[in-house]
């Protein structure tokens, strides 16, 4: 198990080095300056457009623009807010809070981008059905001799889709609220008989295909936000004297990295570690700039790349600004963050303990099991997608069976390898995602302005 956290430490400090910091944030600052400010000038109007006002069911796509960001949201609010931003506390401090809101704002502009690309080159799979994503605006936006992008993004878009991260954090949290608690030895056994169970579920999703579990699951999801949003309040409403300090410290932590690890310095010294965990942070949290977004916005039924753009935009506001911060303060009011050494969904697991005793945590549970599960139906399709450029969509099937199969492997592996692993899959998906972004960012410009002339021009 040392060695697989080794192998997967190493290969995250590779992927996440100077040149990946440069093209994630440097390529999203220019996004911002090149394009004038414009997304963040029509949030109202993204607002319009989410809400339905300007669908059309006889335009190309599969989904309305608003199925389209909840699919994206489905893969990120959930165990991304309870666990990713766990982390980032349990390491950096409040001020990784500070860096993971300033990945956001670099991230609405670049899924903007990403998401308009998307409808832009929309591409047709082996199977002659219409398709977006990375993949399909790489090889339709600049063609066959970027194919190797293509490929590249594919291969490990593939693999950043594999749920080990949400299945580790909801072993975790059944572990730690539900079977320790009650007296329970947790060993190899336990987590394998938890692995069972989860694999025979989704087995049943996602080789029967049965829909009126994903639809249940559907219909779970925004009641479970809507609880989570209420406890995560509740916290705070009890702990209210608190928000302000913490608020501030978030912004005054940024820049001093005290509870940063000495021995990990970056780009010269510990602040730069800090920045850069924070931004990892947050990718994990948004994934603006990663990819998977675009793929799910690229399904949306709309003739307009830059509507779709524009609700693209406002995912890493709602999963970061909003939710994450939420978390972050639940975290920290409570002072979880100094007096225990639990991580991830344990450690926002205590937060809800120590506001609510007794039963905080249990309705933590119900929240996690269900962002849990409806993940692994957007996994599942982002994965799908990947080796359907790959070898076809005769054959795109065969990734269920991988996709099952790594349950397993999350389950009975430690967290730090599995947080690892990802960390480096996504940043090796970002590589020919924001490459790609960059040089076709003139097209989406000149698009965007012939259609915000032609907005004006109806009204």
């Amino acid at each position: 198990m040392e060695r697989l956290n080794s192998i997967f430490s190493v290969f995250s400090e590779f992927a996440w080095g100077l040149p990946l910091l440069i093209l994630l944030v440097g390529g999203g600052l220019y996004l911002i300056i090149r394009s004038q400010f414009l997304p963040f000038r029509y949030l109202g109007h993204a607002i319009k457009v989410l809400r339905g006002k300007f669908d059309d069911p006889n335009d190309s796509g599969e989904i309305s623009h608003f199925k389209a960001l909840t699919t994206a949201l489905s893969s990120t609010i959930g165990m991304g807010n309870i666990s990713g931003v766990a982390l980032a506390i349990a390491i950096g401090g409040p001020g990784a809070v500070f860096w993971m809101w300033i990945s956001a704002v670099i991230g609405m502009s670049t899924k903007f981008f990403t998401s308009s690309l998307a409808i832009l080159y929309r591409g047709k799979d082996s199977a002659g059905e219409l398709q977006g994503g990375p993949m399909y605006f790489i090889v339709e936006g600049l063609g066959k001799n970027w194919k190797f992008l293509a490929i590249m993004f594919s291969f490990f878009g593939m693999l950043g889709a594999l749920p080990v991260v949400n299945v580790n954090q909801l072993k975790q949290a059944i572990n730690d609220i539900i079977l320790i608690p009650n007296g329970v030895e947790v060993n190899l056994t336990t987590n394998l008989i938890i692995a069972g169970v989860l694999v025979i579920f989704t087995s049943i999703v996602v080789l029967g295909g049965l829909k009126r579990i994903s639809n249940w699951a559907s219909k779970m999801v925004p009641s479970m936000v809507v609880l989570y949003f209420i406890l995560v309040l509740i916290i705070l409403v009890v702990n209210f004297s608190e928000v302000p300090k913490y608020l501030a410290m978030i912004v005054t932590d940024a820049f001093n990295a005290d509870y940063y690890p000495k021995d990990k310095p970056f780009l010269g010294g510990v602040l730069g570690a800090l920045i850069l965990h924070g931004i990892k942070r947050g990718a994990f949290s948004n994934e603006a700039g990663l990819g998977t977004a675009a793929m799910a916005h690229g399904a949306a039924k709309t003739n307009e790349p830059i509507r779709e753009g524009l609700v693209a935009m406002l995912g890493p506001a709602i999963d970061t600004l909003i939710v994450c911060t939420l978390t972050a303060l639940a975290i920290l009011v409570t002072g979880v963050w100094e007096t225990t050494n639990t991580n991830g969904v344990s450690l926002t697991a205590a937060a809800f303990q120590s506001a609510m005793p007794g039963f905080g945590q249990y309705l933590l549970m119900i929240c996690v099991f269900v962002f849990s599960v409806s993940s692994l139906f957007s996994y599942a399709y982002y994965g799908n997608k990947c080796l359907s450029f790959l070898i076809g969509a005769k054959r795109k099937h065969y990734y269920n069976y991988l996709y099952i199969a790594s349950i397993i492997l999350a389950a009975t592996t430690d967290f730090k390898a599995m947080i690892n692993f990802i960390d480096g899959v996504f940043a090796l998906m970002a590589i020919p995602t924001m490459t790609a972004t960059l040089i076709l960012a003139p097209k989406v410009i000149r698009a965007s302005k012939i259609y915000f002339n032609k907005l004006k021009s109806e009204n």
